[in-house]
């Protein structure tokens, strides 16, 4: 089942090339790009795996906490990396594991194994499909909403977006400068407006047009910071009166060039809205793209979109497999 299968339309006629012929191209050029955009992550985890384990035939207790520190150095977490690494002391004391090329696949199932979390959409007949998208400022959440705009306005899908960042009028001006460039339209109100009224409004206007999505914009600043985490709160309780579902979704971005900051803000955000999913952005500027693991292995919350890069295509839905296979892929 696909990503957004649940939104497919069935009145739409049939391409030349079949659906599948189609997926399968996309996908070979975006395993490309997504090798690419892990390349300084890959570099740093898996290269320096590979340094660990030149020219040793055998896997012994200091081969085991050199990798600890270099999954600690490269941003997994403390809690993660022990997890990982008991793990695999485990088989080796077992006699499972017995070489470091045996090794280095037990290492990549066990990051597989964390990362596979089912995220596919809430099944709902809500309409709209309310998506509700979080983040502090600078994790590129603007662009990485007009992103999703873009490719649920390809599945079909009407699609319209709410400027609920009314403490700053540029949030609110970059919104709606994304939403010409995709042509969706947007619901908004000045700036200093209640951010729940506008994704109040937002909600009618999109069940009087009859509307397929809705992504609401939210105010970015420090998670530390209650009255964000009130104002969240209130936007969510709103949406829940408008819809039985609603919000369907709660999407936090995270920068991946912020490394272990980035699980801090995932923690506080978790803990006050109950995140549905996470949008990871910015892979390709970082080796610190293993946070994500140790992220998802703490709040046990999905990875639901990658971002990497500055084009309105470079944000794609997650897939594990592909993200360990292109993570582990040093090959040129």
């Amino acid at each position: 089942m696909g990503f957004f299968s649940i939104f497919k339309k069935s009145d739409k006629t049939e391409p030349e090339q079949t659906q599948e012929q189609q997926d399968s191209q996309a996908s070979v050029g975006f395993f490309q790009k997504l090798k690419e955009g892990l390349s300084k992550t890959s570099g740093k985890l898996v290269g320096g795996m590979e340094n660990i384990f030149l020219g040793r035939k055998e896997i012994d207790e200091d081969l085991l906490e050199e990798l600890e520190e270099l999954f600690i150095t490269s941003d997994v977490g403390v809690e993660t990396t022990m997890k990982i690494i008991d793990s695999v002391r485990q088989q080796v004391d077992r006699k499972t594991l017995k070489s470091p090329e045996e090794l280095k696949l037990a290492l990549k199932e066990q990051i597989f194994n964390i990362l596979n979390i089912d995220n596919s959409l809430v099944q709902t007949t809500d309409r709209p499909y309310v998506m509700i998208v979080v983040g502090v400022n600078g994790t590129g959440k603007t662009t990485s909403i007009a992103k999703m705009a873009k490719m649920f306005k390809e599945q079909g899908l009407k699609t319209c977006l709410a400027a609920g960042d009314t403490f700053r009028a540029a949030a609110i001006d970059q919104l709606c400068v994304w939403a010409d460039r995709v042509d969706v339209p947007v619901v908004k109100q000045s700036a200093g407006s209640d951010s729940a009224a506008v994704i109040f409004d937002a909600i009618q206007s999109c069940k009087a047009k009859e509307m397929d999505v809705l992504i609401c914009d939210t105010a970015g600043r420090l998670q530390t910071k209650v009255n964000l985490m009130k104002e969240l709160e209130k936007i969510i309780r709103v949406a829940k009166k408008e819809l039985p579902d609603a919000p369907h979704e709660v999407l936090l971005v995270l920068d991946a060039t912020s490394g272990q900051n980035a699980l801090s803000q995932a923690v506080k955000f978790h803990e006050d809205v109950n995140l549905t999913g996470i949008v990871l952005t910015k892979l390709d500027g970082t080796a610190k793209g293993g946070s994500i693991i140790g992220i998802v292995d703490e709040l046990k919350v999905p990875v639901k979109f990658i971002g990497f890069g500055e084009g309105i295509d470079d944000l794609k839905p997650f897939d594990a497999k592909n993200f360990v296979d292109a993570l582990f892929d040093t090959q040129k």
